[in-house]
């Protein structure tokens, strides 16, 4: 399929209402407003398409960028472009897709991580920290997992809201996972308060990191 053929399909699947949310969580007008479900859909049609994933990230199209992340070969990438691709993200939603999706897959991911723990640019710390609340749960071995809790309670207050988000989710992993630790990773989430009065949908846990660790800790007991 080629980007132009894409794009048309992509454009004929959007729609008014989940443009309007996308908005809302900061999407800029570069969008068709196709919905989640369609994507997936249009990229298993499409199957493992590396060169047509890089042309469509290139559009900086919101719904362009969610499909080339289902349908790129993480391992085609160097090191060089999957960092500039995450620096180039405008959009939440696309952020999280590329980290779940492509970063998480990437065979430098861990020399990656640890650049963007070093860095202010708002979406490689985002990165970052996402990729550290993986190492958290699935092997935290030559993590100084202290140090990590020191970091948030120092720096989450005043981050960019795009890396507070994943911050949150390390804080809530050490908790969660760090017997030791959780009380202090409770006490650290309550002092700072972010999230306490994040509006969660019938069934959904809080983000907020004390309800959300005592959450999973008794689903573990």
């Amino acid at each position: 399929m080629t980007l132009k053929e894409t794009l048309k399909q992509l454009k004929a699947l959007g729609n008014e209402k989940t443009r309007a949310h996308n908005t809302k969580y900061g999407a800029g007008d570069n969008q068709f407003g196709v919905k989640h479900g369609d994507i997936r859909v249009l990229a298993k049609k499409i199957g493992s398409d590396h060169e047509l994933a890089m042309s469509l990230w290139e559009t900086g199209n919101v719904d362009a960028q969610l499909l080339a992340t289902l349908v790129i070969k993480p391992k085609n990438l160097s090191a060089k472009a999957m960092d500039g691709m995450v620096r180039s993200i405008s959009f939440a939603h696309v952020a999280d897709w590329l980290i779940n999706y492509v970063v998480k897959q990437h065979p430098d991911k861990e020399s990656l991580r640890q650049e963007w723990m070093a860095t202010d640019q708002r979406w490689a710390a985002r990165a970052g920290w996402s990729l550290t609340a993986s190492r958290v749960v699935k092997s935290p071995e030559g993590l100084d997992v202290s140090a990590l809790l020191d970091r948030i309670e120092s720096e989450m207050a005043d981050a960019d809201p795009a890396v507070q988000w994943t911050m949150n989710s390390t804080l809530a992993e050490i908790g969660i996972h760090f017997p030791k630790l959780r009380q202090r990773a409770i006490a650290i989430g309550e002092k700072l308060g972010i999230y306490r009065d994040y509006p969660v949908s019938k069934g959904c846990t809080s983000p907020f990191a004390p309800i959300w660790i005592n959450f999973m800790v008794s689903r573990q007991g």
